[in-house]
C-alpha cells in the first residue's frame, strides 16, 4: 500500500494523530502538536506497510484481504475493520479520551485503540515502533507485567494494555479471542479495570463531541460535510493555550519534488495570526462561540505582550533561517512597540527557528523535514487586521462569558496604531515571499479593516471620540490603496501597489468589506484574476515564479475563493458544480489539504488544512438552500 493522504486524523485538542488507511498510526507528537513526533512514520520515507517501517503503531492482520474505515457519526472517533481471508475480521476504535469530568475537560496526552474481534479468529500482530529526535533513534523499552514504557523522548510515554506484553514487544502472530484494550499516555500508573474504563471513556468521548456538534448551525445542504470540516478544525486547536495550528503536520511538500529540487515543505504546527482569523470567522458561522473565545484568549495575551515589547526577538541581519541558506527574510524591527509577528508558537513562543531534521528522510522520500517556521521572522503587515477582525466580535457578542471591554478596546488601539503606520511599507505577504518584497494590496486592506472595526469596537464601547479617530484613519488608508492598487492602464485592482501583479488575495476585498462584488473596479478585477490564475477548475495563488519556481499546483482555500466570487457575481450555478467537484476531491476522511495537481487527481501539502476546511464552510453556508425551504 503506497503512502498517500488517505489519512484519518483523531484527537482532543491536546493529542492528535494522523491514522493511514491500513490503520496504522504514522504521526503523533509529543508532548504538544508542535514536538517531536512519537509516531513520525509519515516522513520516515518508507511505506507505513512494509516490514523496515519506523516510527509506526499497527494492528495487523495475517492474510487481510480488505479494510474499510469510518468514523462514528458526528465525532473524531475512527473505526477500523479488518477482514482477513479465512473470514476472520475484528475492528480497531482509535480515539483520544474528551469530556467533562470534575468540572473541567479531560483531554490528557493520551491515545487509545481498542481491538475487537467480530468473526471468526482472526491472527493479529501489533508493531509498537515509535522513534525520538526526529526520527533519529527508537525509543528503548522497560516492562511490567501490563505495560511497556518507552524511553528516550522528551516525555517517556506508557502503553497499558491487556493484551500480552510480550506478544506486543516480539511482534508476535497470535489469535485475536477477546477483546484488547490500549492506553498510551504519559509514564503514570493505569489503576483501574482498562478494558471498563476505557469503554467508559470511548461512551463519554462519542457523548460529548455528538453533543457539540448538536450546538452547530450547520447549512440544510452538505452537512456531513460541513460537520467533518468544523470538527477537524476544533482539532486543531491547542486548547490549553487557545492557538490554533494551521495544519497537524510538517513538510508534506506542496507538489511532488524530483530529486536535487528544492521543495516548498514546510512545518505548520504553528498558530498563523492569519489562518487563525480565518477558522474563527468560519466557526463563527456555525455559531461555535467555544474555540472564538478560547482564542481570544490567545490573542489577548500576544497583544498585551506585544503593547509591551515582551515579544520581539531581535534578529541580526543574517537571522537563524538566511543562515541555513533558506533564503533572505523580511527583518523584524524591534524597536517598535506594537509589531506583531505573523506566526507564534502553541505556548506563545515567538522564535521559531527553522532548521531541517537530517533524519527523516521525508514524505515518500521527497525532503527535506523542516522543523520550525523561518516566517516569524518576517513582516507581514495583514497580521493586524486579523487580531481586530478577530476580536472586534468580542465586543458586540453577548454570548459570550467574557465580552469585550474598553480595556480591551485600549489594548487594541496600538495594534491600529502599527496598522495604520504599517499599511503603506513593504512586507512578505500573505504568503511569505522569501527573497522579494513589496507593499501588497491585501496587506494594506487588512491594515484599512483594523482601523475600520476599531471604529466600530469604540463606538460600541461608548468613546465616540476614539471611533471618529480610527474611522479618520481608515478613510486615510482606504485613499491610499484607491490611488495605489488601483492599475488605471490595466483598468484593475493590481496586487502590489504601482504593480500589475495577479493575486487571488484580491478576491478577499469583498470578504473584508472594502468593497461589494458590484463595484465597477472589483468586477474588472474579479475578471482579471480568474482568467489570469484559474487553471480547470482550481485556482493559483499567483502564476509568477517565487523563490522556488513556478506554481506547480492549485491552492485549495483560492479556489473555495473563486466560488464565493461566482455566486456573488451572479454565477451561482456554476459555484455549486465546482463546490461539488471540490468536494470529490476530499480524502476518504472527508478533508482537504493544502494544495492539489491542476488535474485534480492529487492532493499535496499539509494536513488537514485548516485555510482548505475553512473554504468548504463558508462555501456551504453561502451556497446551501435555506433551512425554511424544508417547511
Amino acid at each position: 500500500m503506497s503512502q498517500t493522504l488517505e489519512l484519518f486524523p483523531i484527537g482532543n485538542c491536546a493529542a492528535s494523530a494522523l491514522i493511514d488507511e491500513g490503520g496504522r498510526f504514522v504521526w503523533a507528537c509529543t508532548p504538544r502538536v508542535d514536538g517531536d513526533p512519537f509516531f513520525s512514520g509519515l516522513l520516515c520515507g518508507r511505506d507505513p506497510a512494509s516490514e523496515a517501517a519506523q516510527g509506526v503503531w499497527a494492528v495487523e492482520a495475517e492474510d487481510a484481504v480488505s479494510i474499510r474505515q469510518s468514523y462514528l457519526r458526528n465525532t473524531p472517533i475512527l473505526s477500523t475493520e479488518v477482514v482477513d481471508a479465512h473470514g476472520g475480521a475484528f475492528e480497531i476504535i482509535d480515539f483520544c479520551p474528551r469530556y467533562r469530568q470534575f468540572g473541567r475537560v479531560y483531554r490528557p496526552l493520551a491515545f487509545i485503540r481498542l481491538v475487537k474481534p467480530l468473526s471468526g479468529a482472526p491472527r493479529i500482530r501489533i508493531r509498537m515502533r515509535p522513534m525520538f529526535n526526529y526520527g533519529e533513534r527508537s525509543c528503548a523499552t522497560t516492562a511490567g507485567s501490563n505495560h511497556i514504557r518507552y524511553v528516550g523522548g522528551e516525555v517517556t510515554m506508557r502503553l497499558t494494555t491487556d493484551a500480552s506484553v510480550s506478544h506486543i514487544l516480539e511482534e508476535r502472530v497470535f489469535r485475536l479471542e477477546e477483546p484488547i484494550a490500549m492506553f498510551l499516555g504519559p509514564d503514570e500508573g493505569f489503576d483501574s479495570d482498562i478494558a471498563i474504563v476505557t469503554e467508559r471513556m470511548l461512551r463519554e468521548t462519542t457523548f460529548y463531541w455528538r453533543s457539540w456538534v448538536r450546538t452547530l448551525s450547520v447549512p440544510l445542504e452538505w452537512q456531513e460535510e460541513v460537520i467533518r470540516a468544523a470538527i477537524t478544525l476544533k482539532l486543531c486547536a491547542y486548547e490549553e493555550t487557545g492557538a490554533i495550528v494551521a495544519a497537524l503536520t510538517t513538510s508534506v511538500p506542496e507538489h511532488p519534488v524530483e530529486p536535487g529540487e528544492p521543495g516548498r515543505n514546510w512545518d505548520y504546527r504553528y498558530c498563523w495570526l492569519r489562518d487563525a482569523y480565518y477558522v474563527v470567522q468560519a466557526l463563527n458561522r456555525l455559531g461555535a462561540a467555544d474555540l472564538l473565545e478560547n482564542y481570544l484568549g490567545y490573542l489577548r495575551n500576544l497583544v498585551d505582550q506585544a503593547r509591551h515589547g515582551e515579544m520581539e526577538p531581535v534578529y541580526g541581519p543574517a537571522g537563524a533561517a538566511s543562515a541555513k541558506g533558506l533564503g533572505s527574510a523580511m527583518i523584524v524591527d524591534a524597536s517598535k512597540a506594537g509589531h506583531v509577528q505573523p506566526v507564534y508558537g502553541v505556548g506563545l513562543e515567538p522564535v521559531l527557528t527553522e532548521w531541517i531534521a537530517p533524519h527523516l528522510s521525508g514524505y515518500r522520500g521527497m525532503g527535506p523535514v523542516r522543523i520550525g517556521n523561518q516566517a516569524h521572522e518576517h513582516h507581514q503587515h495583514d497580521v493586524y487586521g486579523q487580531i481586530v477582525l478577530s476580536t472586534v466580535q468580542a465586543f458586540f457578542d453577548e454570548r459570550l462569558f467574557r465580552p469585550a471591554t474598553e480595556d480591551d478596546f485600549r489594548a487594541l488601539e496600538p495594534i491600529a496604531e502599527r496598522a495604520f503606520a504599517m499599511h503603506d511599507k513593504p512586507d512578505a505577504s500573505l504568503w511569505e515571499f522569501r527573497g522579494r518584497e513589496a507593499v501588497h494590496t491585501y496587506s494594506s486592506v487588512m491594515c484599512w479593516a483594523a482601523c475600520d472595526r476599531l471604529a466600530n469596537a469604540g463606538a460600541r464601547v461608548g468613546l465616540p471620540d476614539r471611533a471618529h479617530y480610527w474611522a479618520d484613519k481608515a478613510r486615510l488608508i482606504r485613499q491610499t490603496i484607491e490611488t495605489r492598487a488601483w492599475n488605471e492602464e490595466l483598468g484593475r485592482y493590481a496586487a502590489t501597489f504601482e504593480g500589475d501583479e495577479l493575486d487571488a488575495s484580491l478576491l478577499q476585498l469583498i470578504d473584508v468589506r472594502f468593497t461589494t462584488p458590484d463595484d465597477p473596479r472589483m468586477r474588472a478585477t474579479m475578471v482579471a484574476v480568474e482568467k489570469g490564475l484559474r487553471r480547470g477548475p482550481f485556482m493559483l495563488r499567483y502564476a509568477i515564479p517565487d523563490d522556488f519556481g513556478a506554481p506547480k499546483t492549485a491552492f485549495n482555500f483560492c479556489t473555495f475563493w473563486l466560488i464565493e466570487a461566482l455566486h456573488l457575481s451572479g454565477r451561482t450555478q456554476e459555484a455549486r458544480g465546482l463546490f461539488e467537484q471540490m468536494l470529490a476531491r476530499r480524502t476518504k476522511a472527508g478533508l482537504l489539504s493544502e494544495d492539489i495537481t491542476f488535474d485534480g487527481k492529487e492532493l499535496w501539502g499539509n494536513y488537514p488544512q485548516t485555510y482548505s476546511l475553512v473554504g468548504l464552510i463558508n462555501c456551504a453556508t453561502l451556497l446551501s438552500r435555506p433551512w425554511s425551504s424544508v417547511r
